[in-house]
This record gives structure tokens, sequence and C-alpha cells, in this order.
């Protein structure tokens, strides 16, 4: 059995959504000028008027994410990124006004941008989301991170018939099962983080038992994981476990490990989000799993490392994106604004957020500024663009975004910049569709289902 240093992805997070709609234009000039001329030059000025928009209604986005609850630490990425993503997409910095900030846009128009905090509990995603949609009459939603939040957002977004654009979450099930034709996302899910990772992990060893939180992202998690290391060679040795996600005492979920481990299992897959990730490091330490088999579980934000991987130096693991891996013109300007603005470089999910931006405002250059649901999911679908980890591809059939992923050998966790890995290679994950029976005409030549098409 190979105990050779890997951790890989720690799988966690997070959605995003975004309302979109028209722009206010300034005071046509002509309309100030004396009845005298014209009445001297009819035609000319009768086109000026013409040419110039009677009226451009602002393009109004809701912004979702979790500023002060349980995963607030992923919700400051969104916070940093999603702004600056609008700044550099726009060429212009956001405007601070009465309860929102203003960009303009290639077009004259204006997007306002409306920030709500959900906590990362669905019942105050929806009310803070309602009030978007019917008192600010938002276009688009941003958000968010808790994938579970996510859900409620796709419901509003398709019954009020506005585009949803996720960032970070990564559950399967968003455009997955759950998938509407409002709902778009520039975040991975949970098969891209396994098929990047599986993709190395399956080298180093054969034989595999998991351990993911039992809700939606979790779930998704530890199916992903289990079809891309069996069909990259590998094997599970037990089920799955799931334990619920509010889980304090892991002592109690130990045991179907080390049976596995018994059973011939080489290394402990840890699928988990948030704080509980401590707790149940804690209780593979006390029960001597991490005597046993190495845990392969994935690098996560530059603040959590240090309490995590501190004994890990060495190991190779993946990664969604970390702000030294991608070599590219945009992920630079990130990086000097971030640190410039916020005193710390881009973290894990910055770029979701940044790419959430850039999409929005390249399918608006689509439309002329149109923000009608019609109008951006025809922009949107099959659209290509440059961000800060390269080219994100949002395929057609479900709205996935093709994007790279990392995989990084760990070399230090206390470099005062963060710079903590070294890039091993950068992957682009094929996926599988994964939408529901009743749109799987949806997926066209896509693998349906699993890796393997079944």
């Amino acid at each position: 059995m190979k105990r050779s240093s890997l951790f890989l992805l720690l799988l966690a997070l997070v959605l995003g959504l975004v309302a979109c709609g028209g722009g206010e234009p300034a005071a046509d000039p002509v309309e100030e000028q004396p009845e005298t001329v014209v009445e001297e030059e009819p035609v000319e000025d009768e086109v000026v008027v013409d040419e110039a928009p009677s009226s451009c209604d602002p393009i109004k986005v809701g912004l979702i994410t979790d500023e002060t609850g349980s995963l607030a630490i992923y919700g400051a990425h969104i916070l940093r990124g999603f702004p600056l993503g609008l700044e550099y997409a726009t060429g212009s910095p956001g405007t601070e006004q009465d309860g929102f900030t203003s960009y303009p846009t290639s077009n004259g128009c204006e997007i306002q941008v409306f920030v709500r905090d959900d906590q990362s509990n669905p019942e105050t995603t929806a009310t803070v989301a309602r009030e978007l949609i019917e008192v600010e009459g938002i276009n688009v939603l941003v958000g968010t991170v808790s994938s579970g939040a996510t859900a409620s957002l796709q419901e509003l977004a398709a019954q009020n018939e506005i585009v949803l654009i996720v960032a970070p979450a990564a559950a399967n099930d968003i455009t997955g099962v759950g998938f509407n034709e409002y709902t778009f996302r520039t975040s991975r899910n949970n098969y891209q983080d396994a098929v990047n990772i599986c993709e190395y992990l399956t080298a180093e060893y054969n034989t595999f038992v998991q351990i993911a939180p039992d809700y939606s992202f979790g779930q998704g998690s530890a199916t992903a994981f289990r079809d891309a290391c069996t069909v990259l060679g590998g094997e599970f040795a037990a089920d799955d476990v799931f334990a619920p996600a509010d889980t304090t005492d892991f002592t109690a979920y130990m045991d179907p490990i080390l049976d596995a481990v018994d059973g011939g299992a080489e290394a402990f897959i840890v699928t988990w989000a948030g704080g509980g990730f401590v707790p149940l490091l804690q209780a593979a330490q006390d029960t001597g799993v991490m005597d046993e088999v190495p845990m392969a579980a994935g690098f996560v934000d530059n603040v959590v490392m240090p309490a995590f991987f501190a004994n890990a130096i060495g190991s190779t693991s993946g990664i969604l994106y970390h702000y030294t891996l991608p070599d590219n013109e945009i992920n630079d300007w990130l990086v000097e604004n971030t640190q410039e603005r916020f005193g710390v470089p881009p973290d894990l999910f910055d770029a979701d957020a940044m790419n959430a931006a850039i999409l929005l405002v390249r399918a608006l250059e689509e439309t002329g500024d149109d923000a009608s649901a019609e109008a951006l999911i025809a922009a949107m679908e099959g659209l290509e663009f440059e961000g800060p980890k390269g080219t994100i591809y949002i395929r057609p059939e479900d709205h996935v975004a093709i994007q790279d992923m990392y995989i990084a050998t760990l070399l230090n966790v206390d470099d005062p910049e963060f710079k903590y890995f070294e890039n091993v290679e950068t992957n682009r994950p094929d996926v599988p569709c994964l939408l529901p029976e009743e749109l799987v005409d949806r997926c066209g030549d896509l693998p349906v289902g699993s890796l393997a098409g079944e």
C-alpha cells in the first residue's frame, strides 16, 4: 500500500446568483437646444433624437452570499471577486449609490448591484431573494455559497423567469436533477473535482473508502468520486459513509472506516465543507484511522491550510484555484487588484466570483443590454470567455462551466503571501450530463448519468 503524500481536495462550497436589466442614460443634449436651431436644421435634429435612447432601464443584479453565517469565510471571496470582475469587464470602478453599486455598460446603460446576506440559511436565502425580486425589481441573481441555499434561488429564478448565475456552490444537482433553463454557473461541480483528483489518486492507490456530509453537496461528491475513481481503475472497499452536516463528534463514523480498512481500503477520501472538518480529522486521529491509512482530502483556502495541512508538506492533491497556479493576464490583474484593495491575495473562490461578473457583462454585450431571461439564456448558452482561470466554456446542454482545475504539491503552509504550492499539472475535466430523465434529450452526445454513460 502506497502512502505517498496525497491529500485530495476537500470539497465544499457554494452557489451564486446574478440578476440583471437595462440602464439609465444621461439627458440628451439635443433636448437642451432652442427651438430655432431645430427649425433651421430639422432633419439633422430629428436624426439625433431618433438615435438617442428615450429610456435605458438599469440592469439590476442581486448578489446573495454569506456575510455573517457559517460559510462567511467563503462569502468574503465573493464580495471581493464579483465587484472586481465587474470593474475588469466594464473598465470602470463601481460608484456607490443609495443601496447599490453602479457600473456602466459598453452600450451606455447601467448595472446596479444589490448585495444581501443569506447566512447560508435556505430560508433566509429565499427571503432576501424575494425582497430583491419584488421590491428592487432585480433582473439577475448571483449566488450563493451553500449548495442547499442555492436550490432555493433556482426555484425563485424559474418562478420569476430571471437568470441565476451560481458561484461558488459545487453540488452536481444545480446543473443536474435541479436544472432549469434559467440557472447557469461559473463554479465547478462535484464531478469536476472528482475527475481532477481521481486521475492523480488512482495512480497512487488502488482501493478506497470515503465519508461525506449527508446533503446534496456531499451526496453528489461521493457519487462523483466513486464513479471517477472506478472508471480510472480504482475500487471501493465499502459503502460510502454519510454524516449529518452539523456533526461535531465523528467518533461513531470512524468504525465503518476502520472496517473498510480491514477489508483492504488503502486511502480514506474525505469530502467536507466548513468547520466540521476539524472534529472529523480529530476523530480520525483519536480512533487510529490516520495510523492505518492516509486521508485523501484536497487543498482548501489560504486561511485554513495551516491548520489542516501543517503535517502534509510535500503532499500532492487537487485544488480548484490558487492565485499562484494560473498563468494569464486576467489572473495577474485579479491578484494585483485584490492585494491592493484588500491587503491579501485572491483565495479559493475569488476566481468563481470574478468569472460570474465577466459572464454577465459578456452576455449583456451580446444582447445589447437586454437583460430579459430569453435574451440572456440565448447569449450565455455556448458562450466562451476568458477569466482568471483561463478559458471558461458554458456548456449549452446543461450550463456546466468547463474550466481548468489544478494538481499541486504543497511546499509550505507558512509563507506570508500564501505561496504554498508548486503546480504539477493543469487539467480540464470532461464530466457527464446529469440532467433528469425528462430533460435528457438536451444532453445530446454527452455521456449521461456517469462517465461511462450508464
